[in-house]
C-alpha cells in the first residue's frame, strides 16, 4: 500500500496547473446516459474515482475512448445494463448519480447503496422521495435500490435538506421527464452550475441553476454535446491553504477565486496577500497565520471539503480558533492524526477547538477520508523532520498528481510503494 513521505519546513513556491473537478466531472460522465449521441468532455481530472466511474458505465454498455490530448469521449447509444453492482459502487458515493439518468432514459434502473469516505450518514432518502414523487415505483431490496418508470412525470419537489447529489440526479431525471419540474431548496454549488451548463448544451430546458430554485421543462431527448469540466475549487483551496501553511508565494493557474470566496475570505483572514486573475489566483504569505474560526455550511458558505485543510492551518496559527461542522457528523477523525503531530486540539460534538503551536513535529499519521488526508499532507509540509502519511489511496480519489504538484512547488515529498 502506497505511502507519503515528507520532510517539512520548506516554504512552497512558483507555480501549479489546478485540475478539472472532481465533483463536477463525476455527475457529468453520468449525463451521458441521458443521450443516445456522444457526450465529449476535457478537462476531466485522471483520479480514481474517475476510474471507477467509466469502468461502471463501461459495463452498462457505454463506449468511452480517450482522444490524444485526453479528452473522454462516452456514447450511451446502446446502454444494455442499467446496473450498478456493490462492487463498483461500494468505494464512491457519486455512483448514486446514475439512478436518476437510467430511470429517465432506460425506464429502470438497478443501484446498489452507495459507499465512499467515512465521514458520516449521507442518507439518499431524498433521491428517492424526488423520484417517487416523479411517479418512479422505488423499492430497497437487499442493499439495492431497484427503479421502474415507463416516463417520468413532472412535479414540484421540495428536500428537506439541501443536497448536492440530490438536487444534481433529480435534475438529470427531470430532463426527460414529461412536464415541467421544480426543486426547491436546491443545492447552489458551482458543481451544480456546471453539470445544469452541460446539460443545456445537450438540449435541456434548465433556468435557476445556482438558486434555490431550479425549474426544469422536460424535453423528450438529449443530443450530444461538447464540455469543458469547470476547475476544481478544493484542490484549489488545499494548495492556497498549504503555502499559506507554509509562508510561501504560489501561483495557481486554470482556477478561479470566484468558485471559493468564503475560502479566499478566510485565508485573507489568516494574513494571506491573494490577487485574483480571470483564471489563476496567487498566494503570498510572510511568518505565520493568524488563526481563525468558521463554521461550515451549504455554498455558498464555508465549504465541509475544506474543514479539515484548515485545521491543518490553525494548528500552527498564532491564538486560538473554533471550528464548528454542521455538514457531517464524523468530519473530525483527522484531529486525532493531528494531535500525533504534536496539535493542540480539543473535540467537544461538533466543534473543535485549537490551539496553535509553534511547531509540529514529524510523525507516522493514517488518512482516514479523502480530505482528512489533506490537511494531514499540509500538515507535513509544516512540521519538523518527517512526516509519512498511510492509507493515501483516499488522496488518490481525489487530488490527481498530489506529490507530483507540491513537488512543482518546492516541496519535499515523494510517494513510498
Amino acid at each position: 500500500m502506497d505511502k507519503l513521505l515528507i520532510r517539512g519546513g520548506v516554504p512552497l513556491s512558483g507555480e501549479v496547473r489546478i485540475s478539472g473537478a472532481k465533483n463536477a466531472a463525476l455527475p457529468i460522465m453520468c449525463a451521458a446516459l441521458l443521450s443516445a449521441a456522444p457526450l465529449r468532455l476535457t478537462n476531466v481530472p485522471h483520479l480514481r474515482d474517475v476510474t471507477t466511474l467509466l469502468n461502471l458505465l463501461g459495463g452498462m454498455g457505454v463506449a468511452v475512448s480517450l482522444d490524444e490530448k485526453l479528452g473522454l469521449e462516452l456514447d450511451a447509444g446502446r446502454v444494455h445494463t442499467p446496473f450498478a453492482p456493490y462492487e463498483m459502487v461500494k468505494t464512491m458515493r457519486a455512483s448514486i448519480l446514475v439512478l436518476g439518468p437510467l430511470l429517465a432514459r432506460c425506464g429502470e434502473a438497478r443501484v446498489s447503496l452507495p459507499g465512499g469516505c467515512a465521514i458520516g450518514q449521507r442518507p439518499v432518502d431524498l433521491h428517492i422521495k424526488g423520484l417517487q414523487a416523479m411517479g418512479a415505483d422505488i423499492r430497497v431490496e437487499h442493499g439495492y435500490i431497484i427503479a421502474r418508470a415507463k416516463r417520468l412525470k413532472g412535479a414540484r419537489i421540495f428536500t428537506d435538506l439541501v443536497t448536492v447529489t440530490g438536487t444534481e440526479n433529480l435534475m438529470m431525471a427531470a430532463c426527460l421527464a414529461e412536464g415541467t419540474t421544480v426543486i426547491e431548496n436546491a443545492a447552489r454549488e458551482p458543481e451544480v452550475v456546471d453539470l445544469a451548463n452541460c446539460l443545456k448544451a445537450m438540449g435541456a430546458n434548465i433556468e435557476g441553476a445556482g438558486s434555490d430554485m431550479i425549474t426544469i421543462e422536460g424535453v423528450s431527448a438529449l443530443t450530444g454535446a461538447a464540455h469543458r469540466v469547470m476547475p476544481d475549487r478544493i484542490e484549489t483551496g488545499t494548495f492556497l491553504v498549504a503555502a499559506a501553511a507554509s509562508g510561501g508565494a504560489v501561483r495557481l493557474r486554470n482556477t478561479s477565486a470566484r468558485i471559493l470566496e468564503a475560502v479566499v475570505d478566510k485565508l485573507r483572514e489568516a494574513g494571506a496577500r491573494i490577487t485574483a486573475e480571470d483564471d489563476a489566483i496567487a498566494l503570498e504569505m510572510d511568518g505565520p497565520p493568524l488563526s481563525v474560526n468558521l463554521r461550515t455550511s451549504p455554498y455558498p458558505a464555508f465549504p465541509t471539503d475544506m474543514q479539515a485543510q484548515f485545521m491543518a492551518l490553525d494548528c500552527i496559527g498564532r491564538g486560538t480558533a473554533v471550528l464548528t461542522e454542521t455538514i457531517f457528523e464524523n468530519r473530525f477523525m483527522h484531529a486525532l492524526e493531528l494531535q500525533r503531530l504534536g496539535a493542540d486540539i480539543e473535540i467537544t460534538g461538533n466543534t473543535a477547538v485549537v490551539k496553535g503551536v509553534p511547531q509540529l513535529d514529524g510523525a507516522a499519521v493514517m488518512a482516514t477520508d479523502l480530505r482528512a488526508s489533506a490537511s494531514l499532507v499540509i500538515a507535513g509540509l509544516v512540521a519538523r523532520g518527517e512526516t509519512v502519511v498511510e492509507r493515501i489511496y483516499h488522496l488518490d480519489r481525489g487530488y490527481e498528481c498530489i506529490e507530483e504538484k507540491l513537488s512543482q512547488l518546492g516541496a519535499r515529498i515523494k510517494r513510498i510503494h
